[in-house]
């Protein structure tokens, strides 16, 4: 037993030699490894900040994702038809000028140099739509779909273990503040919670259109043990986002889980841990006041329409807004949309909101109009977190974080080629000249 234990201890360090191997796996030919490789690691940050102190290791996600990409290219991958390139493309220049806005109002550096948190903070926002693209890539037939389907759910369960291990380290016969952990996204529990919520109900949408029953069943056991694992993050918009969820779900798909959703909004208080009651109840006193946490964030609502009203239109500059002294010296608005307002004004903004039309109704148009189960649940369990990332971002900036961002741009990558494999079988059909087994290999043909 004491050598398993002290095999523990190099975990991380082969974990990190995996990198390295994979990278020059993607260049040999296999990319599509190296991207199954790195789905684990997006939201495991506790398990990559152990890389920092090992050569290039703080950087190794970024050279595995460049050089997916760059082996896909080599070995004759395409881009199937989105506008999400374009939309990206404006997002990040937009961004980056608007890091030089905050410089010319006095209130950042020059975002030049990675030591700088403004510029360090675009860079790595920007290491999401590179996610993006190396799915998009690599994802071209239903097999590699299917496996990025399966990974997403081991990793939810992945970091499923971590939180209830770490959660029931403690003893919650009531709730105290002080014995959450970070979690293993190392942001903090809040954060966990949004990215239970999101993929949680991401597995449950695929899972309405399973068919075999063992794997309806480790469906249901991964969506248990997430729920599980949420209500201990003591998140208040965790739980709100999972009931939004369920709603959602109910009314698109499953009819009955609005009746399940309706009896337990009236006895949750019977239902739920005694310390989950007492986070939700806090949210105001007996006198009707709001605790300090709640109040901290309605004073910085009020702070960041100020600032609003100076500004509307561009902002004061994207990743300005830990520069200035604000409310209980917190440096962030805990409210994304009310952040990207602040700092990137309406323009930003309108952004923000358009690409999350544009993935709402990608997923709406794969989850009503696809002719596979495997793309229908892909769509459907995008759409669920979608509106769950949405309900979250209100409650704080989970948006700008590769931990959250970067598993949620796989699926939308996987749904991407999803739509162009699906546009793809008509023609096959129609011209029956030789088997297709890529999507890379019909490019020429289906691009007009």
């Amino acid at each position: 037993m004491g050598f398993g234990l002290g095999l523990i201890h190099y975990v991380p360090l082969v974990a990190y030699l995996g990198f390295p191997i994979m990278c020059l796996v993607s260049l040999a030919g296999r990319p599509r490894w190296a991207l199954y490789y790195a789905i684990p690691f997006l939201p495991y940050r506790s398990m990559r900040d152990h890389f920092n102190d090992l050569p290039l290791g703080e950087h190794a996600l970024t050279l595995l994702i460049l050089a997916v990409i760059a082996g896909a290219i080599l070995h004759g991958k395409r881009l199937p038809a989105s506008k999400f390139y374009l939309i990206w493309l404006i997002i990040g220049i937009y961004l980056y000028l608007s890091m030089w806005l905050g410089v010319v109002n006095g209130i950042s550096p020059a975002p030049l140099w990675t030591s700088n948190s403004n510029f360090s903070t675009w860079k790595e926002y920007m290491l999401v739509p590179l996610v993006f693209i190396a799915t998009a890539l690599v994802a071209d037939d239903r097999n590699a779909i299917k496996r990025i389907v399966i990974l997403s759910a081991i990793t939810l369960l992945i970091i499923d273990r971590s939180c209830i291990l770490e959660s029931m380290q403690r003893s919650w016969a009531v709730f105290d503040e002080s014995k959450r952990d970070r979690g293993p996204l190392d942001w903090g529990p809040n954060v966990s919670a949004a990215y239970l919520v999101q993929f949680a109900m991401f597995t449950w949408g695929v899972s309405q259109f399973v068919k075999a029953k063992k794997y309806k069943i480790i469906g249901w056991g991964v969506i248990a043990a997430s729920l599980f694992a949420l209500l201990y993050t003591f998140s208040r918009g965790g739980y709100l986002a999972a009931l939004v969820g369920v709603l959602i779900l109910g009314i698109l798909k499953d009819r009955k889980l609005l009746i399940i959703l309706g009896v337990f909004l009236l006895t949750w208080q019977t239902v739920v841990p005694t310390a989950v009651r007492q986070r939700i109840d806090m949210t105001k006193n007996s006198t009707g006041e709001l605790d300090v946490s709640a109040q901290q964030r309605v004073e910085l609502w009020k702070e960041s329409w100020q600032s609003i009203k100076e500004s509307p239109i561009v902002g004061k500059g994207y990743a300005t807004f830990r520069y200035g002294q604000h409310a209980a010296n917190l440096f962030d608005t805990h409210n994304f949309f009310v952040k990207m307002w602040v700092e990137t004004g309406i323009i930003g903004l309108t952004m923000v909101f358009f690409l999350l039309q544009q993935v709402l109704s990608m997923g709406y148009r794969l989850f009503r109009r696809g002719n596979d189960p495997l793309y229908r649940g892909l769509g459907l369990g995008l759409v669920l977190a979608t509106c769950c990332s949405v309900v979250a971002n209100f409650f704080g900036d989970r948006w700008n974080l590769i931990e959250i961002s970067g598993p949620m741009w796989v699926l939308v990558g996987a749904a991407v080629s999803a739509i162009a494999l699906k546009a793809l079988e008509p023609l096959e059909a129609e011209t029956q000249v030789m088997p297709v087994q890529t999507r890379s290999q019909m490019v020429s043909v289906s691009r007009p």
